[in-house]
């Protein structure tokens, strides 16, 4: 991944030519944006959740009001479910996404993307009781995907590790793609909520589950000590480039406004801010 200091300037460079294209297109279409309608899951803390109340809550709640007045626009928000959120998008049903969504080659054939705002690894968590908390100690803390020929031998340790085992992935997401990529003779089960596959742990219907480390690590400290995250951090590859507000593809204007307020969001220290708050470290793209 780029430097922060590589990103912040390449966010200048694209927001000042961003401007320029804005600018000459004048009355050719582009559009004076007042308020910008924001979907989330609402089910994927710390990232975002949903309070008793039924309003959306979380990291990117916050980051994405912080970014509106940035941008000079009213916030207003939507609660989508994680399966029908990309079909919703190209459908007009709002105009961006903002719900931990991974920036990755397959995403960009059909939706754009802002830089990325976040990024963190996927990790493993299974039950304390089970054999495969220490064989899933393969003796690497951090597998880069990108690099190929150094992860081949982690990778084999953890199919030989988890044969015949069930791994629970939440549909749709980067680690079923690294479960039909990396661990294709691994039994997947998928899940609407990431919350149903832990869930589905403590009951012993699935081994292991996979999922972003914020995310297995609440799952992990909601279930009162029974199960722990264990393995390496995967980064890379199919785990993709970090997290970017997901757009039409014709919204070219709105990426610019995006990409500009994430860059002053990322230098003056906001995310860091943020991220700690929510998450308890620092998210930002290194």
């Amino acid at each position: 991944m780029c430097s922060l200091k590589k990103i912040v300037s390449a966010l200048a460079l694209g927001a000042m030519m961003a401007a320029a294209a804005v600018a000459t297109a004048g009355t050719a279409g582009a559009k004076e944006w007042k308020t910008v309608r924001i979907a989330s899951e609402g089910a994927y803390p710390p990232w975002n959740s949903t309070d008793t109340s039924g309003k959306l809550t979380g990291f990117e709640v916050d980051f994405a009001n912080d970014l509106c007045k940035r941008m000079k626009v009213t916030c207003e928000f939507v609660a989508q479910d994680w399966d029908g959120i990309i079909p919703a998008l190209q459908q007009g049903k709002y105009d961006a996404i903002m719900s931990a969504m991974t920036i990755t080659d397959e995403r960009k054939k059909v939706i754009a993307f802002s830089v990325p705002y976040g990024t963190e690894p996927s990790v493993f968590a299974v039950l304390n009781s089970s054999p495969l908390g220490k064989a899933l100690n393969l003796g690497a803390d951090r597998v880069d995907l990108n690099d190929q020929a150094a992860a081949k031998p982690t990778l084999d340790k953890l199919a030989d590790a988890l044969k015949g085992k069930t791994v629970g992935v939440q549909v749709s997401t980067i680690q079923a793609d690294f479960m039909d990529k990396h661990l294709p003779k691994v039994e997947m089960r998928t899940y609407d909520k990431i919350d149903n596959a832990g869930i589905d742990l403590t009951s012993g219907r699935v081994d292991a589950v996979l999922g972003d480390r914020s995310v297995v690590e609440a799952i992990v400290k909601n279930d009162a000590g029974k199960m722990s995250v264990v393995g390496p951090n995967f980064i890379g590859g199919v785990i993709g480039e970090g997290m970017g507000v997901g757009l039409r593809q014709d919204n070219a204007d709105l990426k610019a406004m995006f990409d500009k307020a994430i860059g002053e969001a990322l230098a003056d220290g906001t995310v860091k801010k943020l991220s700690t708050q929510h998450f308890g470290y620092d998210i930002s793209p290194k």
